[in-house]
């Protein structure tokens, strides 16, 4: 339930809220037994193409039953209010993981014009806005089918849907990519590999939820 920008949620609905715990992968924040890297990103690390592209990805919360349906009306039903609930812990956790000056600027991941014409905004924006940094805008994105609507091989194996706007104000930069949720890494890799093909020093990212 909604209440205000104040208390954006009543304390039942927040408390469904599964906030990650560590020991995580040091890689993607996938919660697990033991501070080590796991087999997915391994697998990402032994391919060339992709070793050392993303730094490392944290998260917020775990993917729940409850994030789901929570997403599905931020995202999907309009609802960008929703986006207050989740600015306490999203702050909390960028404080705790990003000290002070280790990221010069957020890029948010975007939308196609095509979805953004049909969502009304960008869930990826609304989440970097809560950030104490610079935001550039320098990724375009094409127009493809839902991310949600492919398999884990598609995800990994898809082209590049993004392109850059201006490349030369990330050049030397230490970026923290945002968007709303990590699933098989492959949108972010894919954005951040353009990033540093385009000149960034380091690309990380920061995400509402790890799948």
């Amino acid at each position: 339930m909604l209440l205000s920008s104040e208390q954006p949620a009543c304390d039942q609905c927040y408390e469904t809220l599964a906030k990650i715990q560590e020991p995580t992968c040091p890689t993607c924040f996938r919660p697990q037994a033991h501070e080590e890297v796991c087999p997915d990103c391994q697998s990402w690390e032994k391919d060339s193409k992709w070793k050392g592209i993303l730094t490392r990805n944290v998260s917020v919360y775990s993917y729940t039953n409850e994030m789901k349906d929570i997403l599905s009306t931020y995202k999907f039903r309009g609802d960008a209010a929703l986006v207050y609930v989740f600015k306490k812990d999203l702050q909390a956790r960028f404080k705790r993981s990003f000290p002070k000056n280790t990221m010069d600027a957020v890029v948010p991941i975007p939308l196609s014009p095509e979805r953004l014409y049909e969502r009304g905004f960008n869930q990826a924006k609304l989440l970097a806005d809560f950030l104490p940094l610079p935001q550039f805008e320098v990724l375009q994105r094409t127009h493809h089918e839902k991310q949600s609507k492919k398999s884990r091989q598609q995800r990994i194996t898809s082209s590049n849907v993004f392109s850059t706007t201006d490349a030369s104000i990330i050049k030397g930069k230490n970026i923290l990519l945002v968007d709303d949720i990590y699933t098989t890494g492959s949108t972010l890799r894919h954005a951040a590999k353009l990033l540093i093909d385009n000149g960034a020093t380091s690309v990380s990212s920061f995400t509402l939820v790890r799948s």
